[in-house]
């Protein structure tokens, strides 16, 4: 069996050539703050892999994306190895879009901070009067650069978005950021009205996008995982305040509580964020984990 190295890896994912596709491969690595912690959470990657490919199947009517399949047996013999099944997902090649294209339902975290600030949110003035966890008159887009890893991504505002795509695709960058901006947005609301008719508000997302060899618009990565969304149960939801999550948030707010932690989280903790994981795959899905 041909050993295979990863040409990129990310803070969670792992990403192999195979020639004319790629392998993404979910990690159970799971990153805070831009960090990448020392525990690893099992199952982890598998939830991300499977619940991309549940949005993926979802949103097919709205946008195309990178999915091939995410069963081994279509892949080199390198992925029919326990630790891949689940977790590996054969993609399209695209040229990615260089814009993290993030979606807000609701104000909250680094939005509610700056709009307490100054009324605003990534330039964006919203209306008087909301409260932490509002959900917003109607979803806002508020792209953001993509940085290295150890970097973090800078806010920009929907014209910064036009100029720094028009940097990469002279002629093209207008065109294309107002097909980020408006298919960012009805695939949130596709996806939030599903979510929350399953019990789950979908706060925030981000998505990424790449084009195809025919320069088409694709959605690549990962969509709608609570690695990069914010999810938070219906029942219960009152604003005013935070909001109890679906996601790291449990993580986060354990760093935070405890500096001089050297980025490892204690095993209860681990446990009580997997936990959560598999109870969002199956709140939204309907079907338990089967891996």
């Amino acid at each position: 069996m041909q050993e295979l190295k990863p040409i990129k890896e990310g803070k969670v994912r792992e990403i192999y050539d195979n020639g004319d596709s790629l392998i993404m491969v979910a990690t159970d690595r799971i990153s805070c703050f831009d960090v990448i912690l020392n525990n690893e959470v099992t199952k982890k990657g598998t939830v991300l892999t499977q619940m991309s490919k549940f949005w993926f199947d979802l949103t097919e009517d709205i946008l195309p994306n990178h999915m091939i399949s995410v069963d081994t047996k279509d892949m080199p013999e390198f992925f029919q190895q326990e630790k891949y099944e689940g977790k590996s997902m054969m993609c399209r090649k695209l040229n990615m879009l260089p814009i993290e294209c993030i979606v807000r339902g609701y104000i909250t975290g680094s939005g509610w901070a700056s709009y307490q600030e100054n009324g605003t949110v990534c330039g964006i003035t919203l209306p008087e009067g909301l409260r932490e966890s509002d959900k917003l008159p109607e979803p806002i887009y508020t792209p953001s650069t993509k940085a290295e890893i150890g970097d973090h991504d800078e806010n920009i505002s929907f014209e910064q978005s036009v100029d720094h795509l028009e940097k990469y695709f002279p002629g093209k960058g207008r065109e294309y950021a107002e097909k980020l901006r408006d298919n960012t947005i009805a695939l949130y609301k596709k996806c939030a009205e599903y979510a929350l008719s399953k019990g789950i508000i979908i706060a925030d997302t981000k998505f990424e996008f790449g084009l195809d060899e025919n320069g088409d618009l694709v959605i690549g990565d990962e969509m709608l995982t609570p690695d990069s969304s914010r999810f938070w149960p219906a029942e219960g939801y009152e604003p005013g305040h935070g909001q109890p999550s679906f996601d790291k948030q449990f993580a986060r707010d354990w760093l935070k509580a405890n500096p001089g932690n050297d980025w490892t989280l204690p095993q209860e903790i681990v446990d009580k964020t997997i936990d959560k994981y598999l109870q969002a795959y199956e709140m939204l899905t309907g079907k338990p984990l089967d891996k």
